[in-house]
């Protein structure tokens, strides 16, 4: 017992460990990422529901914003599975706002075809048709969206990221639009926070954004602006979550 608790405190000695490394070296790894996914690119983040960008996503949108990403999010609902769907609308531009989203950037649909529920399957090809138009029209190169796992496995998350994928095999992107999804991990990673640092490092395949204790604070501040959701386990997942830190992803 004793071993097993000196194990994970020199775990936890060595993931604050990385995290100093990432705070003092920040503008370093942004030039290096900026390289790679090109500075000042418009990116469109592509969101189920309203809280999607605060729980899953806050690290990717800081991390752009770093790299001066001009950011736009079309989330695919307004959340409504608890006829909540009007608050939630609010609650997420109120957190598209303290993540630096431009309001005007920010686009919720809320109609029948879409609707906010892990039972219902959403037609691929429809979300693909809406998801094509709004990155033809804001002149969007690169779209950022779940991975097959859909991070949580909702339904909803996993339609995106087929239509993405179907948009990017067919060939209907346009040209130099690239795809980054987020990378969903086992239930054991998801819950240790930082202490996942170390393992993202080893397996993250092209793009990892950590945040900062300042941006910790920014993107907890962006969760606590969707108070119609912050029951007891929301509350817990702010604090294990690696997805309020880390961020791994994936260009298709």
């Amino acid at each position: 017992m004793e071993a097993m608790w000196l194990l994970c405190v020199a775990v936890a000695v060595l993931a604050w460990g990385f995290l100093w490394v990432w705070d003092s070296s920040e503008r370093m790894k942004s030039l290096e990422q900026g390289g790679r996914l090109g500075a000042e690119s418009r990116t469109l983040l592509v969101i189920a529901h309203p809280d999607d960008e605060a729980m899953f996503f806050a690290p990717t949108v800081l991390g752009l914003a770093r790299l001066r990403h001009w950011v736009y999010l079309l989330c695919f609902s307004a959340g409504n599975y608890y006829n909540q769907g009007e608050t939630r609308k609010k609650e997420l531009l109120q957190s598209c706002d303290v993540l630096g989203i431009p309001l005007s950037s920010v686009m919720i649909i809320d109609n029948r075809d879409f609707p906010d529920d892990p039972g219902m399957q959403w037609d691929t090809e429809h979300v693909a048709r809406v998801l094509l138009q709004h990155i033809e029209v804001n002149g969007i190169n690169l779209v950022v969206t779940f991975d097959a796992g859909g991070v949580s496995g909702h339904s909803n998350h996993i339609a995106l990221y087929a239509a993405v994928r179907a948009l990017h095999s067919e060939g209907k992107l346009p040209k130099g639009c690239s795809v980054l999804t987020l990378q969903s991990v086992n239930v054991l990673r998801k819950y240790i926070s930082v202490l996942d640092l170390p393992l993202s490092l080893l397996h993250t395949q092209d793009v990892l954004f950590v945040l900062n204790s300042k941006e910790v604070a920014q993107a907890k501040k962006a969760m606590s602006c969707h108070r119609s959701q912050l029951l007891w386990f929301r509350r817990l997942y702010i604090i294990f979550s690696r997805y309020m830190r880390i961020n791994s992803l994936s260009f298709l």
